[in-house]
């Protein structure tokens, strides 16, 4: 499928039906995706906790925001896309320890240039560590949820929800993360009120978006 064509297509589910599972297939597709995303300096500061037995759901029901409630209570699958709260010197060693493997450096002085490179851009972010990955974690979310809909999986993209409660209740913290965004994956009831027979897209005119200089 043509990738404008995807954007057209997808919308944002507002009801699941919760008898329509979300495959393995599927979802490690939708995951991968996530994975191969583009970050600042190839840090890739993402982690993705996918959710789907009764009992997690349950842990993470009460920092689920009432708005969401409905949803949240129908959907099969539920992936928390969490972000290291710092970039220590190790996470930015593993980065470079894979591109080595993967034979992206010449030799170790590429590999010692890149080093410096990447912790000198670091460190321009060491007050807002964690608002820099939550802005990674984003392009990741938004790969992820055109990979879905490639695929004939609803999703939808959730900030309403309290990430401190959600933190405690998988104890994020103690691992060096935060949650910052959830996405729900799984198909659309029949009768979803959000479909876009029901309720058209809607955006800004081109022209109300884009200046050519």
């Amino acid at each position: 499928m043509d990738f404008l064509q995807l954007l057209q297509e997808r919308y944002t589910c507002k009801h699941y039906d919760p008898a329509k599972k979300v495959s393995r297939e599927a979802l490690t597709k939708i995951l991968e995706a996530g994975r191969l995303s583009p970050s600042a300096v190839n840090l890739q500061p993402w982690r993705f906790i996918v959710i789907e037995r009764p009992e997690d759901k349950a842990k993470l029901e009460p920092g689920i925001m009432q708005t969401n409630k409905l949803r949240f209570a129908d959907v099969p699958t539920v992936v928390l896309i969490c972000a290291p709260i710092t970039n220590p010197n190790s996470d930015v060693e593993q980065v470079l320890n894979k591109e080595e493997a993967d034979g992206r450096f010449p030799d170790l002085a590429a590999k010692d240039a890149q080093r410096a490179g990447r912790c000198h851009f670091r460190d321009l972010h060491l007050h807002d560590a964690l608002t820099w990955n939550a802005k990674q974690c984003y392009i990741a979310m938004t790969s992820m949820l055109y990979a879905a809909w490639s695929l004939g999986v609803d999703s939808t993209p959730v900030e309403g929800f309290e990430s401190a409660k959600v933190n405690a209740a998988f104890n994020l913290p103690q691992q060096g993360l935060s949650c910052e965004l959830i996405v729900f994956l799984g198909h659309r009831k029949e009768d979803d009120s959000n479909q876009l027979k029901f309720r058209p897209k809607s955006r800004l005119a081109f022209e109300d978006v884009v200046t050519y200089l």
